[in-house]
Order: C-alpha cells, then sequence, then structure tokens
C-alpha cells in the first residue's frame, strides 16, 4: 500500500486530546486548563473582527523526501477589520526543509478588499522537490514510476474586479519553471521522455470570471462558487511553449440542521498545443481526488466530480467534527477519448477540530482511499 503523509503538525495531540476531553468530561480541571491553553494560543479572547494568526510546526515523511520539518503561518482577516461587511479573507504560507537537500516554501492567497472591490486569488510555489512521473494517459501502470527531481517555481494569481453583487471578472497570470531537472535514477528513466523532460519555463496571461457568494471561503455552509478561465502562453512574451489552457470549477455548498453542511465540486481542465508534460492536466492532489499523488494520471484534459457531507461539529462535541467524501474523474488526450472503464474513483473520510470557533475555521485530517493506495492529509480549512 503506498501511503502517503501530509503536514503532521505537533498541534495535533494538544488539540483533538482537548477537544475528545471536552466531550467526554466537560467539567474536569483537566478539561478547562487544556482549554485556557489552547485559547490563548488561538488568541480566542479577541473580538471577532480582529485578524488570527496561526504559527505551528509541520512534520510529515514520504520515501521521496525522507523525514520533512517545516514551519507554516496561517493569516485571517476582514478588510478595514469589518466583519460585516466584508468577507473573510486569507494568507497562508508553509516552509520546510527534508534530510535530502530538498525544500521548499508555498504561499496561498485569497483576498477580498473592502466591499468586495477586487477579489485576488493565487499561490506561489518555489521548491527543489521531486515530482512522480508514470507516464502520460489513463492508463498508465502504477508501478516504478520516475522521480523526477528540479528547481520549480509555480506563480498563479487572478486580480478580479467586482462587477456586480458575486460577479467578478480581470485578468490571470501564470508562471512556470522547471530547471536543473535529474529524469529517473541516474537522469535514466523507465520510459519515454515526454515533452520539456529537460525543463522548461512558460508564461501565461488570459481572463478569468468567477460567481462567489461565500462568506467565508475556508468553510462555506451555504452559496455558490464558479470561476471559468483562460490563459495564454506565447513564445512572444518568453514561454517554451506554445498552448493555451482552459479551466472550470463549481462549487456548491447545502447546509442541514445547522450544523451539517454537503458540499459538491466538477473541475475541468483543457490543455491545447504543445505543454511540458508539468503543466499538462493532472489528476490527484489533497483537495480534489484525494488519495491519488498529485499527477498519478496526466493528459491534454482532465475532468471530476467529488461529494462531502460534513459534521461541523459533531453534535455531541464543541470542537471534533468529520467528513465523509467521494469522487470520480479521468484524463483523456480529447473529450472523445473519455472511456468509463478509465474513470478512477477516490473516497474517504476525516475528522475536523474547530481551530477559530468566532471565524468558524476547522482543521481537517482526511483519509484518502483508491485502488492504488492511500493518502492522509491535514491542512487548515476544507479541501474546497
Amino acid at each position: 500500500m503506498n501511503i502517503t503523509f501530509s503536514r503532521l503538525t505537533s498541534l495535533l495531540f494538544l488539540l483533538f486530546w482537548s477537544g475528545w476531553s471536552t466531550t467526554l468530561n466537560a467539567q474536569s480541571d483537566t478539561t478547562r486548563r487544556w482549554e485556557r491553553i489552547l485559547a490563548r494560543f488561538l488568541r480566542e479572547d479577541q473580538p471577532v473582527d480582529r485578524p488570527r494568526l496561526l504559527l505551528y510546526p509541520t512534520l510529515a515523511y514520504t520515501p521521496e523526501t525522507s523525514l520533512e520539518i517545516g514551519v507554516a503561518t496561517a493569516l485571517l482577516f476582514h478588510a478595514k477589520n469589518d466583519a460585516v461587511n466584508n468577507r473573510l479573507s486569507e494568507l497562508t504560507a508553509f516552509g520546510f526543509v527534508t534530510l535530502r537537500a530538498q525544500y521548499g516554501l508555498w504561499v496561498d492567497n485569497a483576498v477580498y478588499t473592502d466591499r468586495d472591490k477586487w477579489l485576488i486569488l493565487g499561490r506561489v510555489r518555489l521548491h527543489r522537490f521531486p515530482l512522480l512521473y508514470y507516464g502520460i494517459g489513463a492508463g498508465t501502470a502504477p508501478d516504478n514510476p520516475d522521480v523526477v527531481d528540479g528547481y520549480g517555481v509555480i506563480v498563479r494569481e487572478r486580480m478580479f474586479r467586482r462587477m456586480r453583487k458575486n460577479v467578478f471578472g480581470g485578468i490571470q497570470l501564470d508562471y512556470q519553471s522547471l530547471s536543473r531537472v535529474e529524469f529517473g535514477e541516474g537522469g535514466i528513466s523507465a520510459r519515454p521522455l515526454p515533452l520539456g523532460a529537460r525543463g522548461s519555463a512558460n508564461l501565461g496571461l488570459g481572463l478569468g470570471v468567477a460567481y462567489d457568494s461565500r462568506p467565508n471561503a475556508l468553510n462555506t455552509r451555504d452559496g455558490w462558487f464558479a470561476e471559468l478561465g483562460w490563459l495564454h502562453y506565447a513564445q512572444t512574451w518568453g514561454s517554451q511553449y506554445a498552448f493555451d489552457n482552459y479551466n472550470a470549477d463549481v462549487r456548491f455548498y447545502k447546509s442541514f440542521r445547522t450544523r451539517q453542511v454537503f458540499a459538491a465540486q466538477f473541475v475541468g481542465n483543457v490543455v491545447s498545443g504543445s505543454a511540458p508534460f508539468n503543466q499538462l492536466s493532472l489528476l490527484g492532489n489533497e483537495s480534489m481526488m484525494r488519495g491519488y499523488y498529485t499527477g498519478r494520471f496526466r493528459d491534454q484534459q482532465y475532468y471530476a466530480l467529488q461529494a462531502e457531507y460534513r459534521w461541523l461539529p459533531f453534535s455531541f462535541s464543541k470542537r471534533i467534527g468529520g467528513a465523509v467524501f467521494l469522487g470520480a474523474g479521468t484524463v483523456a488526450p480529447q473529450f472523445s477519448g473519455v472511456s468509463a472503464d478509465k474513470i478512477r474513483l477516490a473516497g474517504g473520510a476525516g475528522l475536523r477540530y474547530l481551530l477559530f470557533a468566532k471565524k468558524d475555521i476547522f482543521l481537517r485530517m482526511d483519509l484518502g482511499f483508491t485502488r492504488e493506495g492511500t493518502g492522509f492529509y491535514i491542512y487548515t480549512g476544507e479541501a474546497f
């Protein structure tokens, strides 16, 4: 069984022990002492409109990286500290090093300015970190993937202007580079080398539009989010390869019985032209098709659908909740090549811990199952 561990924080014992202690014995002195420690760490005594900053160490292990040690931080805030008229924004950062001299810095942002005038979504990835390459197509074998080592940079930002209530539109940018690439053990690949195997740098510029009625992007209980985007990568502005990327992301949320939420998501990604292997449509990650390694399957087109039912929290606990989820997805060279027998399933369950009660933010711990193995994930905020 292929088990991938992701972001095991040293806070878990404190968080989940405190939550279960509250459930089992709400009046004990030990419980109240742990709750005071946790509240002081999370600064829950501050008003709801004040920013919250969480800083914590992380620990992880994978066969490709060996032991990984890092530090993660999350800043949650409302523009102008106005929690009534402005949505919750988030800035998260994660830095790590491994015993194999690998390292990285990841930064994510979802920022709503005052009265939703601007919506700024994006992510930055700077890393020397191994990728696993299984080949291209929906039928690639799960055995003996190539370990691709190199220096990677990803900068993806969208700057959308409010056009009407909940509707945004604007420009987007995507820059990705992969350099100093070593493909396979000792530079020898077990399969034919794909386009971009020696590295590439590509800049895409394009347009996007989004509908967003979520008051809290980290934990939505009711509402919709939909985004359509187009990126054009051209050699005239510095891209090594010329291609286009079209993407769609649609999400729906509905609450039941106050504490329960049903959520569903559809994603589609289409690449047209000559794209390097690392910028093809990729199936698998910590949010969609959980349990599959990122890029376990890759091709020109990717489609996936998932549904999740959440208890936030359980009725018998103040902080502990849970979720069950199921997803299906596939890749293909073109839409006519989508085949029912190549559709992959991924499902699982997880626990939730209420980190910031006043901002309704949970820590999620998910265990995803597939026919090929299991993935274990811990992150701040829901998967989608």
